[in-house]
């Protein structure tokens, strides 16, 4: 099994629960660290995958001690930041004040760890508060505009990221004869839908890894 500390190329992803990031790393022979509440509490792992259940705030230091880790990606929950949720603000604010705050220390946990492993990194959310509480996205793009990658992938959800550390933002690839959908703003409610409508495009994640591995040692 492997671990944290141990001499294995990483990537490291938070506030990811369904591990779509990394696959395309671990289909290359670097280990994917997933850390997210909704894991086992604890750490376990096989030989390509480490989950790490639980608080990032509360495993912070514990990750900026990860080793060889070279790619970092977040996700930090939108609930309480996405425009789209913006009818529920006031009422979540004479629930908790701090409610934002709370939401946007999420993010800067994401930076703190990835400027002290200085590494390139990506935090995504869709279209939020977090460009007016912190500062605007340096990108913004669809899930189709990577289909050719996935072809799966072919839909609408604007969505926004913050990197730094050198990350090289991948160009579209798509074919733009083919009209994306916007299964996302129509997915029924259900007990997953959270998880199913913040699920990582794959083709997203596959042009991620090509743009910031062309410099890296290969493993």
């Amino acid at each position: 099994m492997t671990n944290l500390t141990d001499n294995k190329m990483k990537v490291l992803s938070l506030y990811d629960y369904s591990g779509v990031m990394v696959q395309p790393w671990i289909e290359h022979g670097y280990v994917g660290v997933l850390v997210d509440i909704q894991h086992m509490p604890g750490i376990s792992s096989t030989e390509s995958t480490i989950w790490v259940g639980g608080d990032v705030l509360k495993w912070e230091e514990v990750l900026k001690q990860t080793n060889n880790v070279c790619f970092i990606a977040a996700f930090p929950p939108c609930t309480d930041l996405a425009v789209s949720g913006a009818r529920w603000f006031a009422q979540k604010r004479v629930k908790n004040p701090q409610f934002q705050k709370q939401a946007m220390d999420l993010f800067y946990a994401a930076k703190r760890i990835a400027e002290k492993l200085n590494v390139p990194y990506m935090i995504e959310n869709p279209v939020s508060v977090a460009a007016r509480l912190w500062r605007k996205p340096d990108y913004y793009f669809h899930p189709y505009q990577y289909s050719g990658y996935s072809a799966e992938d072919s839909y609408t959800k604007k969505t926004c990221l913050w990197t730094g550390n050198d990350f090289v933002m991948p160009e579209p690839y798509y074919d733009p004869s083919i009209k994306p959908d916007d299964r996302i703003h129509k997915m029924a409610p259900s007990s997953q839908r959270r998880n199913l409508r913040s699920r990582t495009p794959l083709g997203f994640a596959r042009a991620v890894y090509y743009a910031n591995t062309l410099l890296k040692t290969s493993v």
